[in-house]
């Protein structure tokens, strides 16, 4: 099992440089951080009293890792998970914030353990998560990737600007389905054509 560090420089690498594509709404980004995130910690690291796109610029890749590990695994609470959950839903976390954790929750009320659906690791998540990896250890992870995949395909329909995250141009597989895909078993991968038939009515 990879440390946190390692799998916060890995969604580093995976995320690359500085990035302003119009169609991202978490707007600039430099290592997967945005300039939102930016913002919410005060980092004004050219120190001119505004924290903008200048200043993710400079940004540096072990600052980037730090800031991930801090508030993006330890901040919302994720190293409370059982432990096999956590690479996935860390960089989950990294790509779609809150959202990462209501998956999980929805995972779990669809295997009858109830929790609120409010995107929080509390007491209760923490809890009914080990309870679900008690029950299902051989699946919860791979469960758990399935729902992610779906949560893309989901928002993709219904926000044609992002269907370019999910699928190529050439129709195949998009940066967030295999992203999704990377942290679960290789049986649970959509074949080409399974995919290709899942996006046919975005061509």
């Amino acid at each position: 099992m990879p440390t946190v560090t390692e799998i916060a420089t890995d969604i580093v690498d995976r995320e690359g440089g500085y990035v302003n594509d119009p169609d991202d709404p978490g707007g600039p980004t430099n290592y997967g951080v945005t300039v939102h995130t930016m913002r919410r910690l005060g980092l004004d690291l050219t120190k001119d009293g505004q924290i903008d796109s200048s200043d993710l610029r400079v940004l540096t890749r072990a600052h980037a890792v730090s800031i991930f590990v801090e508030h993006y695994f330890r901040g919302p609470r994720i190293d409370r998970l059982p432990v096999p959950l956590q690479p996935s839903v860390f960089d989950m976390y990294v790509n779609a914030g809150a959202n990462a954790v209501k998956i999980l929750q929805r995972l779990l009320c669809d295997m009858r353990i109830e929790v609120t659906i409010d995107g929080i690791i509390g007491p209760r998540t923490v809890a009914a998560a080990r309870q679900a990896m008690d029950a299902a250890p051989d699946h919860l992870v791979d469960a758990y990737g399935i729902a992610r995949r779906n949560y893309y395909y989901d928002l993709a329909d219904r926000r044609p600007t992002s269907r370019k995250y999910a699928m190529r141009r050439d129709g195949g597989k998009g940066g967030w389905i295999k992203r999704a895909e990377e942290f679960m078993a290789a049986r649970y991968h959509l074949t080409d054509a399974q995919h290709k038939a899942r996006v046919a009515q975005w061509v």
